[in-house]
């Protein structure tokens, strides 16, 4: 059997799918391990798992779109959280003593640790932002990531130009939670790095014990049920949301109901037909849905088309946009803008997707493909394969001196 380490940032959209991978190996014998914040990662994981902590920090509000929330994403989170960790990942490799080393994307710390470790090691992309390069037409844009890439490459002491790849994709093996279907094949992330490794394995469900209660009662199967929400990410603009979302829900009442996730105590006397929850235990409530009106986070995305439910998208930032507009090329959903909606656009919208078949027929199709690329346990299976082919190599590459 073989140890697996993963190197996962505290954000709820990219634990939950390490978590489905981690699950499979798990139950065939493999050792788990896992590096990040242990105040997001304990809730999720259990009291049982092995947890290598890094210390949480607070990091300050990202730009709401475009190329500002790409800036942010970078300097406020991607730099600096690699910068805060680093130590600590290097530390927990010493440790735990993995044979592979899995990586999140958005954790380049991961792969700088397996890298100076000497230790084969798969990238977790749980965004389309990389693999789809929607900036390749800016080469200032591209050539300004290039330049955070360096930052982080010096802070840890290693010249970039003797990486031989991008920290973004492992040379080994990535693992991206899509399929063709829906996001086309992967574009390299730079000019000059390779795509060969990367394995679109869709997306990687697993277990969800820490799922919230929930009303089941309440719930009337003659009629649909539409879910609303804003996801993780946007506490800062979820109120203008859930106002413009209860006045398109108005004129919809007797047509459906309507499931919100937003803070109970802002919407303190909701109309009949819509129950507000702060959290919803997603898995378990997707075959109940007809529709999902949320922001685009890959996670939202992903878990709706598995089970075949159209979308309303209203991205806000990062890789959001580009899941919305994936869905809408895809004929499995309608993109709206976020900032500009209004309630009657909403309500026309959430509509459509309801009585024209060929949104829920697309969103079937791409849940199809989903399955058949194997998830979780495809996932798995490759990373096993990576352990067996890639036996570690003891040298590291830079000595623990230069490790700073």
């Amino acid at each position: 059997m073989s140890r697996f380490l993963f190197v996962v940032p505290p954000l709820l959209g990219h634990l939950q799918p390490a978590r489905g991978i981690a699950s499979v190996l798990a139950a065939r014998g493999h050792q788990i391990g896992w590096v990040g914040s242990e105040s997001v990662l304990r809730p999720v994981l259990g009291d049982d798992a092995v947890i290598h902590r890094t210390g949480s920090r607070v990091h300050r509000p990202q730009a709401d779109s475009g190329i500002g929330s790409l800036r942010s994403l970078w300097q406020e989170f991607i730099v600096s959280y690699t910068k805060f960790t680093r130590r600590a990942v290097a530390q927990a490799v010493a440790e735990f003593a993995p044979d592979v080393l899995v990586s999140d994307q958005h954790t380049p710390a991961g792969a700088l640790a397996a890298y100076q470790a000497g230790l084969p090691w798969a990238t977790l992309a749980c965004s389309t932002i990389e693999l789809t390069r929607p900036y390749a037409g800016l080469p200032r844009v591209e050539a300004w990531i290039a330049e955070q890439l360096d930052r982080i490459c010096a802070a840890a002491g290693v010249n970039p130009a003797e990486l031989g790849f991008d920290l973004r994709c492992s040379p080994h093996l990535v693992l991206w939670q899509t399929t063709p279907e829906l996001a086309g094949p992967p574009v390299p992330p730079a000019d000059g790095v390779e795509v060969a490794q990367v394995r679109q394995v869709g997306p990687c469900l697993g277990p969800r014990d820490d799922d919230p209660p929930f009303d089941w009662d309440w719930l009337d199967d003659a009629l649909p049920t539409v879910l609303l929400t804003t996801g993780t990410l946007a506490a800062e603009l979820a109120g203008s949301f859930v106002e413009r979302a209860l006045a398109a829900l108005a004129p919809l009442a007797g047509q459906l109901q309507a499931v919100l996730v937003a803070d109970p105590a802002t919407v303190p006397d909701p109309p009949p037909h819509v129950l507000v929850a702060g959290r919803v235990p997603m898995l378990a409530l997707l075959p109940r849905l007809s529709a999902v009106v949320c922001h685009g986070g890959l996670n939202t995305v992903n878990e709706a088309l598995w089970f075949g439910v159209p979308l309303v998208v209203t991205p806000i930032r990062h890789d959001q946009p580009v899941n919305a507009s994936l869905v809408a090329a895809a004929g499995a959903g309608i993109r709206l803008p976020f900032v500009r909606f209004t309630p009657d656009q909403l309500a026309g919208a959430i509509r459509t997707v309801l009585t024209d078949d060929g949104y829920r027929a697309a969103a079937r199709r791409i849940g199809d493909s989903f399955a058949a690329a194997g998830g979780s346990v495809a996932a798995a299976n490759h990373l096993e394969g990576l352990a067996e082919t890639m036996p570690t190599n003891r040298e590291p590459a830079y000595a623990e001196s230069e490790r700073g």
